[in-house]
C-alpha cells in the first residue's frame, strides 16, 4: 500500500482526506480483493494498560509473557494512543483517523457520538472481511454504531476469563483454514471496575480492582512503598491499595497474553500471523487516563510482522492511527480509505529509519464536561494546548481514584506534586515540558523565558497539524456547538 508522503506528521496527503470527506462513503468505499494475502491478523488491546510493564522498565512487577512478545517483537518506546478514553482511542485504531477527524468524541455510553456516516464501511473489519477475511472479536468493541461493524464471530466470554479468552481464540483461529483470520482480543484488564446488583444491574459499590479472577493471578501484589505511581508520587495507604490491585490485573493481562500466544503457537500460525498488542490509553489514576499527559497517552506498542520485523526497541514515535495502514500493508488489502496514520513497515524493518519528528494526541471528552485539548510532542519538549482554558476545567477524577484529592493534604504544600495537581485541575492554555529533566510532567515551562523558542515552535507545529488535518476545532463556532450540545446530555 502507497503513501504519499507529506509532512513530519503523516503519510497522506490533506487532498485524499478532503477528497473522501466531500465525497463520502462512495468515494472512500473500500476496494474488493480476489487474491488478499494469507497473512492473519491478531489485534490484542488492554483497557488502561500503560507502561507498567517490566519490559518498559516497571520496577514494581515482571511481565514474562508481555516481555517475550517484546523480545521477538518491534518494541516501540513512545507510542501514543490518539485520545486517552476509551471509545475515542479504539476509534481511531479502526479507522486510522484521529478523533477529530472520525467523529468518536467521546465514550458511547456516555454521549451520543459515533464514527461520521462516511466511515461506516471503512473500519478495520469491514475492510478485511470483503477481502476474504474471517472476522472476530473477544471483549468490548465500544465505539458506534455497533451494528455497522462486520464481525463472522463475536464472543460473549467474559473479558476478565483470560483462560475462556484464549480457548475462545483458539477455536476462531483454527476454525477456517480456508481463509485467513482477523481477529482482535480485548482485555478487560486492567480496568477498574464498580460491582453491581445482579438482578438489578444497578452500581453497588465504587470503583475498585479485582485482584484475582479464577485464582490469576496466583501471587498477588500487596500495597506498599513500590505501590506509588511515579506520575503521581502520592503516597497514602488506600492510593497505595489501589495501585497494587491496578498491578494485579495488569498480571492477568500478562498471563493471558502468554495463553493467547500458546494458542497461537499449537496451532502452528505463528509464522504467518501479523501480532499487534496496545492499550488503549494509561491507567485509571488522575494525570493518566483522560489527559493529554504521558501517563494518559503513552502506551505499550510491540509488532511482530513475519518475515518483515526484527526485534528491536524502536525510538520512532508512533501512534495507534498506524494500526490499520499498517494492517493494510501487511494483509496486502488496499483500500481507498482516508488514513492520517502511516504503515510502519519502514521502522519495522529498520528501527533506526527516520520517522515523524512530531507526535500528536488529543482529548474532548469523556463523559462530560468537554474540555478539548490537544498535545504535541519532540523527543525532548511537550506543548500542551487547553483549548478552552482559564475558561473551563476538566474534571479532576477519574473511576474513583484518589490522586487529586490526595494531593490537598498539607504535607503535599509547597511540594511539586501539589503544583502539578494544580495545573492538572486548572490548567493554563498552554503548558510545556521538558521530558529528558520532567518525564512526568511536574514543571510547567511555558512561562520560562529560557524555553520561549520551543514554546513557539511547538506552537507552530501543532497549528500545522490542526490545520493538515482540518481540526474542526479550530472554528470557535464548532467548539461552542459542541460544549452546548454536551451540557444538554
Amino acid at each position: 500500500m502507497q503513501h504519499i508522503p507529506l509532512s513530519k506528521f503523516s503519510g497522506i496527503g490533506p487532498w485524499i482526506a478532503l477528497a473522501c470527506l466531500l465525497g463520502g462513503s462512495l468515494g472512500c468505499a473500500p476496494a474488493p480483493v480476489d487474491q488478499p494475502s494469507r497473512l492473519n491478523v491478531l489485534l490484542i488491546t488492554a483497557d488502561d494498560l500503560g507502561l507498567q510493564l517490566s519490559s518498559y522498565g516497571d520496577p514494581v512487577i515482571e511481565t514474562p509473557n508481555l516481555d517475550a512478545l517484546g523480545s521477538s517483537a518491534v518494541l516501540f518506546e513512545v507510542a501514543y494512543v490518539a485520545q486517552a478514553s476509551c471509545s475515542p482511542s479504539r476509534s481511531a485504531m479502526f479507522t486510522g483517523l484521529y478523533v477529530h477527524s472520525n467523529g468518536q468524541f467521546g465514550l458511547t455510553n456516555a454521549s451520543d457520538f459515533s464514527l461520521h456516516p462516511h466511515l461506516h464501511d471503512a473500519t478495520m473489519p469491514n475492510i478485511l472481511k470483503r477481502a476474504g477475511y474471517r472476522t472476530g472479536l473477544i471483549g468490548k468493541l465500544h465505539v458506534d454504531p455497533v451494528d455497522r461493524f462486520l464481525w463472522d464471530v463475536r464472543s460473549q466470554v467474559n473479558a476478565r476469563d483470560v483462560a475462556g479468552m484464549a480457548s475462545a481464540a483458539e477455536e476462531f483461529m483454527g476454525g477456517g483454514p480456508e481463509d485467513p483470520f482477523f481477529l482482535m482480543v480485548n482485555y478487560t484488564d486492567p480496568h477498574a471496575y464498580r460491582e453491581r446488583d445482579p438482578q438489578t444491574n444497578e452500581v453497588i459499590s465504587d470503583w475498585t480492582f479485582l485482584d484475582q479472577y479464577e485464582g490469576i493471578p496466583a501471587a498477588l501484589v500487596e500495597p506498599s512503598e513500590k505501590t506509588i505511581l511515579p506520575f503521581q508520587g502520592i503516597d497514602a495507604p488506600e492510593q497505595r491499595k489501589r495501585v497494587a490491585g491496578y498491578y494485579n490485573e495488569v498480571l492477568r493481562v500478562d498471563a493471558g497474553v502468554g495463553l493467547l500466544l500458546e494458542s497461537l503457537e499449537r496451532l502452528g500460525r505463528a509464522d504467518d500471523t501479523l501480532v499487534i498488542l496496545t492499550g488503549d490509553h494509561g491507567p485509571p489514576f488522575d494525570r493518566g487516563k483522560t489527559t493529554v499527559y504521558e501517563a494518559g497517552l503513552r502506551v505499550p506498542f510491540l509488532v511482530r510482522w513475519p518475515g518483515v520485523s526484527k526485534p528491536a526497541r524502536s525510538q520512532a514515535m508512533v501512534s495507534t492511527v498506524d494500526i490499520l495502514p499498517t494492517i493494510l500493508d501487511a494483509t496486502g488489502v488496499p483500500a481507498a480509505v482516508e488514513m492520517q496514520g502511516m504503515s510502519l513497515r519502514p521502522v519495522l524493518e529498520n528501527a533506526e529509519a527516520a520517522w515523524r519528528e512530531y507526535l500528536v494526541g488529543e482529548f474532548h471528552m469523556h463523559g462530560a464536561p468537554w474540555f478539548p485539548r490537544r498535545a504535541i510532542r519532540d523527543g525532548r519538549f511537550k506543548l500542551i494546548h487547553n483549548l478552552l482554558a482559564p475558561t473551563a476545567s476538566p474534571s479532576i477524577r477519574i473511576d474513583g481514584d484518589l490522586g487529586y484529592l490526595a494531593s490537598r493534604d498539607e504535607s503535599y504544600a509547597g511540594t511539586p506534586i501539589r503544583q502539578a495537581f494544580d495545573t492538572f485541575a486548572n490548567p493554563p492554555e498552554f503548558e510545556l515540558y521538558d521530558l529528558e529533566a520532567d518525564p512526568w510532567e511536574f514543571r510547567d515551562l511555558s512561562g520560562d523565558p529560557e524555553h520561549a523558542e520551543a514554546l513557539q515552535r511547538l506552537q507552530a507545529a501543532l497549528e500545522e497539524w490542526r490545520r493538515e488535518t482540518a481540526d474542526p476545532l479550530l472554528d470557535p463556532a464548532f467548539v461552542e456547538e459542541m460544549r452546548q450540545r454536551v451540557d444538554a446530555y
